[in-house]
């Protein structure tokens, strides 16, 4: 498995093709996107990294794992009646099928999912006690009391949140914002924000991996159903793509990195900050296509190959 990091690595380092960074949001605008890493928890308490795995990032979009499994800790599955559960097919911010369907965002990972589930989970708090249970939650999940959000990173993201203000207003027209769009919108952006390594993030996401010496922070019945919406929806309008190349669970952020789980075997964690069309880290899907096939670990059973891809 070491060997099959390092290869991967090695790849990414010689790829010319590395994306383009995220670069409406200014802090995320300036960050070098020749750096790549990977690392992997798995079920028996392996970690195994490679290239950049220790250097933090913003994992924005990422955080929407975390922050539907408080959510789902509230009120259950009452959520759905708020949220849905289907891939959008559209762009991570569009607002196109709000007014369609009635202020009900499609499901929990694009922006106005997200900003019902922040909604949710910030009710009858303040967004500083709201964020401290999400960070208790990420440092229980990684066991690691260290990690944190980034101020600059939240402030800048809030400074340049148009959309997002229109998504919740629009949200609230259908009465489905509780509390004000500020603060929510001022939750969202620090939430967005945490700073994690691929090592926290891959130890942060074994909460979700189904095996014995995994935190048991959520049911087995949630951790499916958070594992089967990071499937079908969890990389936007390049969800199917990203299903077909890779076949494993996976949720992906702006800042570059995606958190993938193997369900029962790890979870796996890779950022480069340059992104794809889709605005999913270019590199990091390549590095788990690979991985994927070089393993075996697609749920759809992809023949195990040392040969690497064949398109």
């Amino acid at each position: 498995m070491q060997h099959l990091l390092d290869d991967i690595a090695a790849m990414a380092a010689a790829d010319p093709e590395r994306g383009v960074v995220a670069s409406y949001i200014p802090e995320l605008a300036g960050i070098d996107p020749n750096q790549f890493g990977i690392a992997i928890a798995t079920a028996d308490g392996e970690v195994l990294t490679a290239g950049d795995a220790e250097t933090p990032f913003s994992i924005q979009s990422v955080s929407k794992i975390f922050a539907l499994a408080l959510a789902l800790g509230r009120v259950g599955d009452q959520l759905w009646r708020r949220v849905g559960r289907e891939p959008s097919g559209l762009s991570f911010d569009s607002m196109l099928l709000l007014e369609r369907e009635d202020g009900i965002p499609r499901n929990p990972f694009i922006n106005a999912g997200a900003l019902v589930t922040t909604d949710t989970y910030l009710a009858g708090s303040t967004p500083r006690e709201a964020l401290g249970e999400l960070l208790r939650f990420m440092r229980a999940a990684a066991d690691d009391d260290s990690i944190h959000i980034n101020e600059t990173v939240a402030k800048s993201e809030f400074r340049t949140a148009h959309r997002n203000f229109s998504l919740a207003h629009y949200l609230a027209s259908f009465g489905n914002l509780r509390a004000s769009v500020e603060k929510v919108l001022g939750t969202y952006c620090h939430q967005c924000a945490v700073e994690m390594s691929c090592r926290q993030l891959a130890l942060a996401g074994r909460f979700l991996v189904d095996a014995p010496l995994m935190p048991g922070l959520v049911s087995v019945e949630r951790r499916r159903r958070i594992n089967a919406l990071m499937m079908t929806c969890g990389h936007y309008d390049g969800s199917g793509d990203f299903a077909f190349r890779v076949g494993m669970p996976g949720k992906s952020g702006v800042g570059g990195g995606i958190l993938v789980i193997s369900p029962g075997r790890a979870s796996i964690a890779v950022w480069s900050p340059g992104l794809n069309r889709y605005g999913n880290s270019k590199l990091g899907t390549e590095a788990m296509e690979t991985f994927a096939h070089r393993t075996g670990w697609s749920v759809f059973g992809v023949p195990h190959s040392a040969e690497g891809i064949k398109r």
